[in-house]
């Protein structure tokens, strides 16, 4: 048993952690091991768990988590470890062995590793110690007073540790592994000038000077912008020691340097800001309930670094972009002496935009301009309040651009001014002119979704449905505008279980109107968004709303549209600058679910579904060509097919399987919208036209989207679809081993594709007949199969098939050791081809045949050879397969190291394949 306080409190056992449950029992936990063996009283208790009054059954509630902590003990076996939580008068005890807890044994690592002189003994203490923090310590706890200081102390006896580690490091000379350990936690502490100065002088004895140097001016920023503070002198004199390129044994024989810091490490002075009355702060309140977003914090700490930034927080409607600006700067207050003004500029609202002259009167009132003294243009004012900010600290919030010509006469200009603009659109053009520091902000991930929640909603009632939670987190989409509006409804009903909300968004016909609380919802911010758009983007907009996979390239939303694709592109590109689809690879787009909802519902024409639906069939048509070249085609198109505007083409076999192997998944929800919406036509032909990757990849769990094709094919009443179907079904299902399953397909292929007059389908189904009847002992029956199917390929004048058919019969006479047999068919097949490169696969296997029917004849110099030579074509044009077949039977009568080698090769890549 192992009591955890380095990260998350939790209770460890043998078979695995024990969550001790909310955030208040795991505080009173803490608050226990924090003093083993100790009695904790109940106003102590009290304090760790409510930081302001508590409620009136305070004393109840604590007895009620003490009851179901032992509770949990007890069930995990505590007596046996000598835990036992007791009662002594108006206190508890947790009795315990204090190595039990990780806590005390980092800190007796610690310890020890302080009392070590050898330095390599001291650094693997101090790595055991390190490596039981698993998070930021009582992370799942009330951040009380009392649990927060002690998660401090903890805190910083573990920076220090990580310091001593270092030290040691560099002692041994490992400078760049004591570099590798301080870097992350200065990043994390930035800050913390002792880590700093650490890391300055590992990374300088590591003869990395021009970095110490920019870490250096890196902390020197952030002083200055979050403290309004010069560096210490420590830091100071390792960065004049970095200046001379000096390293700390230089600096330690060196006299004592003065007391101040040399002029030329100093920043630059900041001028102080113009007198006035009051400071100006028109900052709407902070945001409740904010959660997460450390990461795009930090990003905009650093975006606003430097001289005279302008920070950009871009993302779609609802992700939270003012609550992270204006939560930002409630942080940052102390950065801005000069003041802090906010401009909502409304460039997607229903209600206007507010005019130019309106915002910077506002702000010049704010910034103390009587009002006599405004100017009564909006360039003159422009130019008065650029002239104010000149020597101030200032930030200036432009909060719902439009574009950048909205923001431009806003920009403050001055050397020490900060201006962070969100808008929903990218707004390159501020960018470009201002160099405007880009901080994109994406959906909320699931447990930060949840976090959302459990702080609106509180923590007792997310724990208690914490998978119902997660679900209705992930429903929203991560958007943290729809988390707040179902968290809104589950204020509303506080008895509405969490679950049944789930259930309810899990109706995609009703997700959005969930989703909406008077005027505010997803689909309100939505709309606001796609009315700033040209009509042309939002007919595109509109249709992919239509389509079945989850994502688009510019052919599908060409198809989608009945557009030209670069028309297409341009249109995904603009929506994609407006946060509406996101490019998740370059090429292809997706649609956040709720934006796709929103889309579904705008008017789109009836065609739009087959219109793509054929797009993939004629493309998916190109790549068979493609990969399979000589091959008869497919099928015929469907009646009423729809033919793209431009259809894509492809250069080459690689490039195909390349664009089967990105598109499946949406290939197969393609199949599944058409049977779904009773194209029965369009299913199968979808489904069929992926034999290349089925053969290349066959055992990838293709056997449900073949039933769903011979389910169409079926419904369809087609004969000559249902034998293609089943004789592909069938292959597959045998090359999984599921025999008897396969042969039902297999043997009713041959004659529906007779029924339908289909003599190269009758010949494949044969072919495939013979593979399972062979995997069944009967070689005699799948070779006759074999000749029939050849023959009928032959009259059907289908010389792919027809060879296909001889390769299989001479497998067959080869298992059956028919050398000569086997000889002569592979040898005939071998005459049908065409030399061509499309059909290397082919030559390669028959040679293969050929040269193991030769060895079988006794003649084991010209089998090499032939083998050898197969072996080398199937390398060449990257046949892994034909390569592992060839060498594998050269392998079985030489022992050449060479072929062996080739062979381990050919397999390693097969494998990596796989």
């Amino acid at each position: 048993m192992e009591f955890r306080l380095l990260g998350a409190v939790s209770v460890a056992t043998g078979t695995g952690d024990l969550p001790p449950g909310p955030a208040k029992r795991c505080s009173l936990l803490a608050a226990l091991l924090l003093r083993p063996n100790c009695p904790v009283t109940v106003a102590q208790l009290t304090a760790a768990l409510w930081d302001h009054e508590p409620p009136p059954r305070a004393r109840g509630v604590i007895q009620g988590h003490v009851s179901r902590l032992r509770t949990l003990l007890t069930s995990a076996g505590a007596e046996m470890h000598g835990v036992e939580l007791v009662t002594q008068g108006t206190a508890y005890v947790l009795r315990m062995p204090e190595t039990l807890l990780d806590a005390h044994r980092f800190e007796e690592l610690v310890t020890q590793a302080r009392g070590r002189r050898d330095p390599a003994d001291a650094v693997e203490m101090y790595q055991e110690a390190l490596s039981l923090w698993r998070g930021p310590a009582l992370a799942n706890t009330y951040p009380s007073p009392p649990l927060q200081a002690a998660a401090h102390a903890l805190e910083e006896l573990r920076l220090a540790s990580t310091e001593q580690l270092a030290s040691c490091y560099s002692r041994l000379g490992e400078h760049a592994r004591a570099a590798a350990v301080l870097r992350p936690a200065a990043i994390a502490h930035p800050l913390r000038e002792s880590l700093s100065v650490a890391l300055m002088q590992v990374l300088q004895r590591a003869g990395r000077r021009s970095e110490a140097l920019d870490w250096f001016h890196r902390t020197r920023r952030l002083l200055a912008d979050e403290l309004g503070v010069d560096p210490g002198r420590e830091l100071a004199d390792a960065y004049a020691l970095a200046l001379r390129g000096e390293c700390e044994a230089m600096k330690e024989a060196a006299p004592a340097p003065p007391a101040a810091a040399p002029a030329a490490v100093r920043p630059a002075p900041v001028p102080p800001p113009v007198p006035h009355s009051g400071v100006a702060d028109l900052l709407p309140r902070a945001p409740r309930g904010f959660h997460g977003r450390v990461a795009e914090l930090t990003a905009l700490s650093r975006a606003a670094a430097g001289e005279a930034p302008v920070c950009l927080v871009t993302g779609p409607a609802g992700v939270g972009k003012t609550a992270l600006a204006v939560r930002w700067a409630h942080r940052n207050h102390a950065m801005f002496p000069g003041g802090r003004l906010y401009a909502d500029l409304r460039g997607f609202s229903d209600t206007g935009e507010p005019a130019l002259g309106e915002i910077l009167r506002e702000f010049l009132l704010a910034l103390g301009v009587a009002p006599r003294r405004i100017p009564e243009t909006a360039n003159g004012s422009a130019a008065l309040f650029r002239s104010l900010a000149a020597d101030r600290r200032l930030l200036v919030v432009l909060d719902n651009a439009r574009d950048s010509e909205q923001v431009r006469p806003l920009l403050p200009g001055g050397a020490h001014c900060v201006t962070v603009v969100t808008s929903r659109h990218r707004l390159p053009g501020l960018i470009a002119s201002d160099a405007a520091r880009p901080v994109p902000l994406e959906v909320l991930g699931p447990e930060d979704g949840t976090a959302l929640l459990a702080g609106v909603l509180g923590k007792d009632r997310v724990l208690a449905e914490p998978a119902a939670a997660r679900r209705v987190a992930e429903l929203c989409g991560g958007l943290p505008l729809a988390l707040r509006v179902a968290a809104a409804r589950l204020s509303d009903r506080p008895h509405l279980p969490l679950d049944s909300l789930s259930a309810e968004l899990s109706d995609e016909t009703r997700r959005l109107g969930l989703l909406d609380v008077e005027d505010t919802g997803v689909r309100a911010a939505l709309r606001l968004t796609v009315r700033q758009l040209p009509e042309s983007v939002v007919h595109h907009f509109a249709h992919l709303g239509r389509h079945p996979g989850a994502h688009v390239d510019r052919y599908a939303a060409a198809a989608l549209a009945g557009t030209h694709p670069d028309v297409a592109e341009a249109a995904l590109e603009r929506l994609a600058a407006a946060h509406l689809v996101t490019e998740t690879a370059p090429g292809r787009w997706a649609l956040h679910d709720l934006v796709r909802l929103y889309a579904r519902g705008l008017d789109a024409g009836p065609d739009a579904l087959t219109r793509v639906l054929d797009h993939y069939i004629a493309t998916a048509l190109a790549a068979v060509r493609a990969a399979e070249p000589g091959d008869e085609a497919c099928f015929a198109q469907p009646s009423g097919f729809h033919v793209p505007v431009v259809a894509r083409a492809f250069e080459d076999r690689a490039e195909a399987m390349a664009w089967y192997a990105t598109e499946r998944d949406d290939l197969a929800s393609a199949a599944a919208a058409a049977h779904s919406a009773g194209l029965h036509d369009r299913t199968w032909r979808i489904v069929l036209a992926l034999w290349p990757p089925m053969v290349w990849r066959v055992l990838d769990g293709w056997t449900p989207l073949l039933e769903r094709a011979l389910a169409a094919a079926r419904a369809d009443a087609d004969p000559y679809a249902e034998s293609r179907v089943l004789a592909l079904l069938g292959w597959v299902l045998t090359e999984e081993g599921r025999t008897d399953e396969a042969l039902p397909c297999l043997e009713s292929a041959p004659a529906l594709a007779a029924r339908a007059g289909d003599l190269s389908g009758e010949a494949t189904a044969l072919v495939n007949l013979s593979l399972a009847q062979a995997s069944l002992g009967d070689p005699e029956e799948a070779a006759e199969g074999c000749v029939r199917a050849a023959a009928l390929a032959r009259e059907a004048g289908d010389r792919h098939t027809e060879r296909l058919a001889l390769y299989h019969l001479a497998r067959h006479r080869l298992e059956a050791r028919e050398w000569r047999s086997a000889l002569d068919t592979a040898t005939a097949a071998l005459a049908l081809d065409d030399r061509s490169e499309a059909q290397a696969a082919s030559r390669v296997l028959l040679s293969s045949a050929v040269g193991e029917a030769l060895l079988g004849l006794g003649d084991v110099d010209e089998g090499i050879r032939r083998l050898d030579r197969a072996a080398r074509e199937a390398e060449a044009t990257g046949f892994d397969d034909g390569a592992v077949r060839a060498l594998g039977a050269l392998l079985r009568v030489s022992s050449d190291e060479g072929f062996k080698a080739r062979y381990d090769a050919a397999l390693a890549r097969l494998t990596a394949r796989e």
